[in-house]
């Protein structure tokens, strides 16, 4: 389960509140898996997740409006359309000589469409930071690129298994969390769904946690054209080891 939609009657009220998860809940791999949670009973999330919920009980998907969410970018449905248009948005502040950027962390990055979007993107000068673990089948430099994309993959002690995407939207960003990876049965053949995070102190905690994984110079592998996974070489900087400063930046936050 990545979704959970509680009900509470009071009387004659009705409170909805849930969680959505970068991850399954499992009592294994919980152990191992590193995911991002958000537990919430923020009406506008609620409503889309319940949505979500009559849609998976009805014997009659036809009649389904998961396109009708508001908020939530749910696949099969709107998941797709809305990812462009949030890419699209960016490649306008390019164009409109404004800063634009594109962050997004994922397992597995292979659906053509959204690649072919995001080279869009880099020839409009649009800066694209990309952190996936596992399969990259998008090229990250280019001459026609305005600026090379960035792109590590990391591998340590905690499998790195959040979905996150962050667009700089003019200095407003627009931050998610998702179980969809960018891959085709991610965004065409399941249900999945990525949320959006609303409250200011968890999205910049996110935006923070994104940045000292961008700066990792222990674990991470450059993921460039060629495929040779080099570790990246901090020379005389300081060596960062991000699931160790994550836990450090987590615990000031904490204590």
């Amino acid at each position: 389960a990545k979704l959970c939609l509680i009900k509470k009657r009071t009387g004659k009220t009705s409170k909805y509140y849930g969680f959505v998860s970068t991850g399954n809940l499992n009592e294994k791999t919980s152990t191992v898996y590193s995911d991002h949670c958000l537990i919430t009973a923020n009406k506008e999330i609620m409503s889309d997740v319940n949505k979500i919920f009559n849609y998976l009980e009805s014997r009659d998907f036809k009649t389904a409006k998961l396109d009708h969410c508001k908020h939530l970018l749910v696949s099969p449905f709107n998941m797709r359309t809305k990812l462009l248009s949030l890419i699209d948005h960016e490649i306008k502040l390019a164009k409109d000589k404004k800063k634009a950027s594109i962050t997004l962390k994922l397992n597995s990055l292979s659906d053509h469409v959204l690649i072919e979007k995001l080279y869009e993107a880099a020839f409009a000068g649009v800066e694209i930071w990309l952190i996936v673990r596992g399969i990259c089948c998008m090229l990250t430099e280019n001459k026609k690129f305005k600026f090379h994309v960035k792109a590590i993959s990391i591998v340590d002690e905690y499998l790195e298994h959040a979905r996150v995407m962050v667009f700089y939207n003019d200095g407003k960003p627009k931050v998610f969390i998702s179980s969809a990876d960018w891959m085709i049965r991610n965004i065409e053949h399941r249900v999945e769904a990525a949320c959006p995070i609303f409250d200011s102190a968890i999205k910049n905690e996110i935006i923070d946690i994104l940045a000292i994984q961008l700066h990792d110079n222990v674990k991470a592998r450059i993921l460039n054209n060629e495929q040779n996974n080099l570790y990246i070489n901090p020379r005389n900087a300081a060596k960062i080891r991000s699931q160790v400063e994550i836990y450090k930046y987590l615990h000031k936050r904490t204590y």
